[in-house]
C-alpha cells in the first residue's frame, strides 16, 4: 500500500501493463516527448521508445483510426484524446468501426483497445473543453465505459480495461489528477463491472461516479449530522454495470438519487434511474431523483462554472428534502 496521486496511479498502470505485455502501445497527441497533456505518460518514451509510445499528428480521427487498425492486427493500443470534447470527431472510427467489428466479423476480428480521455469541469476551460459526454459512449452497443473516482480504481480499472476483448473508453476527470489516495496494486476496489459501496446508510442511497462521488460523500457526512444516514455507491463501470447491488440497496432504503456532473437530459443518471424505477417500483417511498448539470454550455467564469454543476451542498439539500421533505432556506 502506497500513497499516490490519481495521475500517477494511471501512469503506473500503463507502466505495469507495458512491462507485462509487449503488445501494449500508446498513441496520441504529445504522449511521447511532452508526456501527455496532463503528464500521465511522462517519461514512458524514454523507457519504451517511439515504436511503443507514438506521438501522433493533431488529428483525433487519425489517432483513433490508427488504434482501431492496430488492435485488429493483434496489438493492444491505448489511444489518448486530450479532451473528451473531441470525441465527436472520432465517432466513425469509434462507434461505427471499433464498437461493431467483433459482431460484424462473427468474432474473428476484435478491437481490444482503450481510449483514454478526460472530461468534466474545474479549470475554467469553457464550453468546448469542459463537457461530460459519457452518455454518448454509453448509448453505443459494443463500447465499454469506465469512469474511476479513486486512486486505486484509476490503477486497477485501467489494468482491467487492458484485458477486455472489446474497446473500452476510459474517462478520467481533470479535477482528480492531483487527488491523493491509497494505491494497492495487488487488490482492486471491486470486480470489473461491479459498483462499490463507499459509505453505508439506511435512509437513502446516493449513486454517483467520477468526481461527483466525492461531492456525494461530503454531502453524506453533512447529512449524518442531521441524523440522516445516506448510503453512497460508486458506479465505477457504466458499461458493463451490475445492477443487482443497486437494486438491493434501493429496495432496502426505499429512496434513491443519482448524481452526475453531466446534463440530466439523456444522461447516465436518467438511464440508471429508469432501470431502478422499473425494477424497484413497489419498494420506493419516493420517486428516484436525478441531480446533474444545468442544460447549458459550460461557462468560462469560475463562479458560473461551479454553479452549473452539483455541489456537496446541493446534494445535501436535495437528499435532505427527499428524506424529510424539509426544503432548504434558499428554496423557500
Amino acid at each position: 500500500m502506497i500513497e499516490s496521486t490519481y495521475r500517477d496511479a494511471i501512469r503506473q498502470a500503463l507502466l505495469d501493463a507495458m512491462a507485462a505485455d509487449p503488445s501494449v502501445i500508446l498513441i496520441g497527441e504529445e504522449v511521447g516527448l511532452y508526456g501527455g497533456a496532463y503528464g500521465v505518460t511522462k517519461g514512458l518514451i524514454d523507457l519504451y521508445g517511439p515504436d511503443r509510445v507514438i506521438d501522433a499528428p493533431i488529428s483525433e480521427p487519425a489517432i483513433v483510426g490508427a488504434a482501431v487498425g492496430a488492435a485488429m492486427t493483434g496489438l493492444r493500443p491505448v489511444a489518448e484524446l486530450m479532451y473528451v470534447d473531441f470525441i465527436g470527431m472520432t465517432m466513425d472510427q469509434l462507434a461505427n468501426q471499433a464498437a461493431k467489428s467483433r459482431y460484424m466479423f462473427g468474432g474473428q476480428i476484435g478491437v481490444p483497445m482503450v481510449l483514454r480521455t478526460q472530461g468534466g469541469t474545474g479549470r475554467s476551460a469553457a464550453a468546448q473543453h469542459s463537457q461530460s459526454l459519457e452518455a454518448w459512449v454509453m448509448h453505443t452497443p459494443g463500447l465499454r465505459l469506465v469512469m474511476p473516482a479513486t486512486v486505486n480504481d484509476a490503477y486497477h480499472l485501467l489494468r482491467q480495461s487492458l484485458t477486455q476483448a472489446d474497446p473500452v473508453v476510459f474517462i478520467e476527470h481533470k479535477g482528480l489528477y492531483t487527488m491523493k489516495g491509497a494505491l494497492d496494486v495487488t487488490t482492486p476496489d471491486g470486480a470489473w463491472g461491479a459498483p462499490v459501496t463507499r459509505r453505508a446508510g439506511r435512509d437513502l442511497v446516493i449513486l454517483s461516479y467520477s468526481r461527483m462521488l466525492h461531492e456525494s460523500l461530503a454531502a453524506a457526512d453533512r447529512l449524518a449530522d442531521l441524523g440522516v444516514e445516506a448510503e453512497v455507491i460508486d458506479l465505477r463501470c457504466l458499461n458493463p454495470l451490475d445492477m443487482a447491488p443497486l437494486i438491493a440497496a434501493v429496495k432496502r432504503t426505499g429512496r434513491a438519487m443519482v448524481v452526475t456532473e453531466a446534463v440530466v437530459t439523456g444522461s447516465v443518471a436518467s438511464e440508471v434511474a429508469a432501470r431502478l424505477s422499473e425494477t424497484c417500483f413497489d419498494w420506493l417511498e419516493e420517486p428516484i431523483l436525478r441531480l446533474g448539470g444545468e442544460d447549458i454550455p459550460i461557462p468560462v467564469s469560475p463562479a458560473l462554472e461551479r454553479g452549473s454543476i452539483p455541489s456537496a451542498q446541493l446534494i445535501h439539500d436535495t437528499a435532505r428534502w427527499l428524506v424529510t421533505r424539509e426544503a432548504p432556506e434558499w428554496a423557500a
